[in-house]
């Protein structure tokens, strides 16, 4: 392949990814524009990109109609409750997985794959049965068990990839060294891991944080419910929708997702750096 027809394939391949970033980007950036703009220029038949009269009354009114505070707490302790415990949870059982190689392990590894396959409808009857029992419908404690139990193969099946990725030679250094086997995951193993699990308990919380099926069928009341299922609330009849605040608070409940996602970007470029060197 000549050089010529090496520049070509790469300035189309920057077009291509340009082109599908611009069409990743667009929902997100008219969100933003309606968010701004004012009654008016929700109802024009031509509408702009660029907010003519910017304002603030759509987070205003968004903040009176709804309890969007309340919500939003109540998201985020079902999402760092959950990220905590399916960390907590995933991460022995990663360990475990990805040290000791049996055909347990590799059913185990198979079964979080295809456990992912299961859609929401099939489990949400069982899961609600459950949950009546133990008493737990209609409480945050009972969304956090979902929750944990919705993110734990995902947490495992991305933890066993870093514990493998950790080589075993620093492990056996460190025994020959005379550390006991729980000194040598809290020394050795643990920090190289700490990127991994700081990535996996992001993604557990942003999953959470964006739920909002069970949260729909399991919360009642409305001082329970999570901020997902609040902003159907700007929804009417016959698919009426109070348009300005509900872009308004769609943004503002977008908002932690985008920031952690930055952060998980970095986390998880880290974990692989460090799980790749091997000393």
């Amino acid at each position: 392949m000549s050089m010529r027809t090496k520049r070509s394939v790469r300035a189309g391949q920057y077009v291509a990814l340009l082109c599908y970033l611009v069409f990743l980007a667009f929902p997100f950036l008219w969100l933003i524009s309606t968010a701004f703009k004012p009654a008016p220029e929700l109802g024009s038949l031509h509408p702009t990109w660029i907010p003519q009269h910017p304002t603030l009354d759509n987070f205003r009114q968004a903040f009176d109609e709804q309890p969007l505070l309340r919500a939003a707490a109540n998201s985020l302790i079902a999402a760092l409750s959950a990220g905590l415990i399916a960390v907590l949870i995933a991460t022995p059982m990663a360990y475990v997985m990805a040290r000791h190689r049996t055909r347990l392990s590799t059913a185990a590894t198979g079964w979080v794959v295809v456990s992912q396959a299961f859609p929401f409808v099939l489990l949400i009857i069982p899961l609600f049965l459950v949950l009546k029992n133990l008493h737990l419908i209609n409480t945050l404690w009972g969304l956090i068990m979902v929750y944990v139990v919705w993110a734990l193969p995902f947490a495992l099946w991305m933890l066993v990839g870093y514990v493998r990725a950790v080589p075993r030679e620093l492990e056996e250094a460190a025994a020959v060294d005379g550390a006991g086997r729980l000194r040598t995951l809290v020394s050795v193993t643990a920090p190289l891991l700490a990127p991994g699990i700081v990535a996996t308990a992001l993604f557990a919380f942003i999953t959470a944080w964006n739920e909002f099926f069970f949260a729909l069928v399991l919360l009642k009341t409305p001082e329970k419910q999570t901020l997902p299922v609040v902003l159907t609330h700007f929804l009417g009849a016959e698919g009426a929708s109070d348009l300005g605040p509900l872009a308004a608070a769609a943004f503002l409940a977008t908002l932690p997702s985008l920031v952690l996602f930055a952060v998980i970007q970095r986390r998880i470029t880290g974990g692989m750096l460090a799980g790749a060197v091997k000393n």
